[in-house]
């Protein structure tokens, strides 16, 4: 991680993270690529990884393995968090659920 200079006292704030593990700067910071929002919109319509694969004419393996990203970046462990803190965040819209 680059080294960061911190103004006097900013310290204990940014250090005080959201509940799940981002800061509020860090929250400011995530950023989705173009394929792993894809992805994850296909996982909160209920798709397995496979039917995702299928769809997007990729490896189930490539599916994973977007999705392993997107759970990193979020600080995340399953397709349910994953969703939530994208949604909390603005990084998928709400209605990307309901959408088909």
């Amino acid at each position: 991680m680059a080294a960061m200079s911190v103004a006097p006292g900013a310290l204990l704030a940014s250090s005080v993270s959201l509940k799940g593990g981002l800061s509020p700067e860090e929250a400011h910071l995530v950023k989705l690529t173009k394929r792993e929002i894809e992805v994850l919109t296909h996982v909160i319509q209920g798709k397995s990884s496979r039917e995702v694969a299928e769809t997007l004419f990729v490896s189930k393996r490539t599916v994973d393995f977007h999705l392993a990203n997107v759970y990193d970046k979020l600080h995340v462990n399953n397709r349910v968090q994953a969703f939530r803190r994208a949604t909390r965040l603005g990084l998928i819209p709400y209605e990307a659920q309901f959408a088909d």
